[in-house]
């Protein structure tokens, strides 16, 4: 059985990483590494004992090795935007940051693929090839300033992931940097490369497999007409049953979005969309042909008016559709105008469970005191509830983790899952063991420790418990990080 030793990182491991990747690339002094003690999920924090920003595919290799070396745990970093604490460092491991690395190294139309480097912002590639009529369809609320190599880790989604799909379905290939330093190459320059598929293993898994420091995309064509809808409804019940009866009618929207009156309110307040004041607002997006577009939106308005909706409105213009976007991918953050603190949940349920579980998380809310915000991708069931509490009033803090971690139960009993595109992380890895049975977790291991023996590689993150290599079925041997502490939560 391979167990990690603790390496403390001292000045001579300091010197041997800042020749690797350059005196202004090694981050250790204390206002610097604060920075980093977190990503957007900043309810868990950790300092790491140094960062390092590598610029070359080379420098992270030679980082990786020393830490192989040493037995130094090491946590690959984006933009750090993710929401389930996936970045969150090691305490006294490394940070490796691939900001400085956001190259878009080929574009190559023909085949309608790019190959970009990490660190290369989402809405860059779109940028990158719109002026020939081409885009790349993943679109997470924070597209504007999350990395592709965050994307990749967290397999993210975006409004648009209904019809175009997630990360995963956008990834030929992908060149890897193994925790070991050796360097791999998953998937290719094509769709259904031969053999194994290690790029969708390797995509989503949370930067515990490696570092991904080239990656292949598909990009598309844009569509010849792209048309958004906005209706209003009394409640979220009304707007959910729009929902499963636009996609029974056999319609498959580019997107449909839900959003309760709690975040209008935040929205309009920070973007001034110019949402209507309703219980539940959808909004509906059709590309494709003008035609069958034009056809579509008749049908999906139709719907709406029968379920209730008491307002719709096209978008006339490219500006106005953009406004009413940015309210929804603003959302988020929007909250912070209502709510003094807040936590952002994610979970996935079926469609035709909208109604009753939006209900239910209702009446947790009213008998917890607190406040819920809903934002979702209501076309795939995925929710975003963002329970609202304030720090300062004894005792609601608790009652807010408690009552997103029900909702994250909810989810399970209802067939769904504790995250649609968020991520596991550290926020809700203690939840997989309720939605996954021991054998499951223990397959799971086995595929990690394929890739790193030693489980340096965000060594704390997505399993309950760490899982140690070559650990019997039924034998628990406590991983030297877990004993230590890695984190400290709020």
């Amino acid at each position: 059985m391979t167990v990690p030793t603790e390496t403390r990182i001292d000045a001579r491991i300091l010197d041997e990483l800042r020749a690797i990747v350059g005196d202004n690339a090694l981050l250790s002094k204390p206002e610097d590494l604060r920075t980093y003690e977190c990503d957007a999920l900043t309810a868990f924090k950790a300092i790491p004992r140094a960062v390092a920003l590598p610029s070359s595919t080379a420098q992270v290799q030679d980082v990786v090795r020393v830490c192989h070396r040493e037995r130094i745990p090491f946590v690959a970093r984006g933009a750090g935007t993710g929401l389930s604490g996936g970045a969150l460092p090691v305490a006294e491991g490394i940070v490796i940051s691939l900001a400085r690395m956001n190259r878009i190294l080929e574009v190559d139309l023909p085949n309608a693929r790019v190959v970009v480097e990490p660190g290369v912002i989402n809405l860059d590639v779109t940028g990158r090839v719109a002026p020939q009529g081409y885009f790349y369809a993943p679109d997470p609320s924070s597209q504007s300033v999350c990395s592709i190599g965050g994307n990749v880790a967290e397999n993210a989604g975006g409004a648009h992931c209904l019809k175009y799909g997630f990360t995963t379905t956008h990834v030929l290939g992908l060149e890897v940097v193994l925790p070991d330093g050796s360097l791999a190459h998953f998937g290719g320059m094509t769709p259904d490369t031969p053999g194994y598929d290690l790029a969708g293993v390797f995509v989503g898994s949370e930067g515990t497999l490696g570092i991904a420091t080239k990656i292949t995309l598909r990009i598309m064509k844009r569509p010849q007409s792209v048309r958004t809808l906005l209706a209003a409804f009394n409640s979220t019940n009304e707007a959910g049953a729009a929902v499963s009866d636009i996609i029974a009618a056999g319609i498959l929207p580019a997107a449909i979005e839900m959003m309760d009156d709690l975040a209008i309110q935040a929205a309009e307040a920070a973007v001034h969309a110019g949402y209507p004041r309703c219980g539940g607002l959808l909004l509906v997006e059709i590309d494709g042909p003008e035609a069958e577009v034009n056809t579509l939106m008749e049908q999906i308005e139709a719907i709406c008016r029968r379920d209730g909706a008491w307002e719709i409105r096209l978008a006339q213009t490219d500006v106005e559709r953009a406004l009413i976007w940015k309210g929804r991918k603003s959302a988020f953050a929007a909250v912070g105008r209502i709510a003094t603190n807040y936590i952002v949940q994610d979970g996935v349920i079926p469609r035709t469970a909208l109604p009753r579980v939006l209900s239910e998380i209702e009446a947790l809310a009213a008998r917890d005191g607190l406040r819920v915000a809903n934002v979702f991708h209501a076309g795939d069931g995925n929710l975003h509830p963002l329970v609202c509490y304030d720090a300062r009033v004894a005792g609601q803090q608790d009652a807010a983790v408690a009552l997103s971690e029900r909702i994250l139960e909810i989810c399970i009993e209802q067939g769904g899952s504790i995250t649609g595109e968020h991520g596991v992380g550290e926020e809700k890895k203690d939840m997989m063991a309720r939605m996954l049975a021991e054998p499951d977790l223990a397959t799971m291991a086995r595929v990690r420790c394929a890739f790193d023996t030693l489980q340096l590689s965000n060594p704390t993150k997505v399993f309950p418990r760490p899982r140690l290599c070559g650990e019997a079925p039924g034998e628990y041997a406590p991983h030297p990080l877990e004993l230590a502490g890695v984190a400290e939560r709020f």
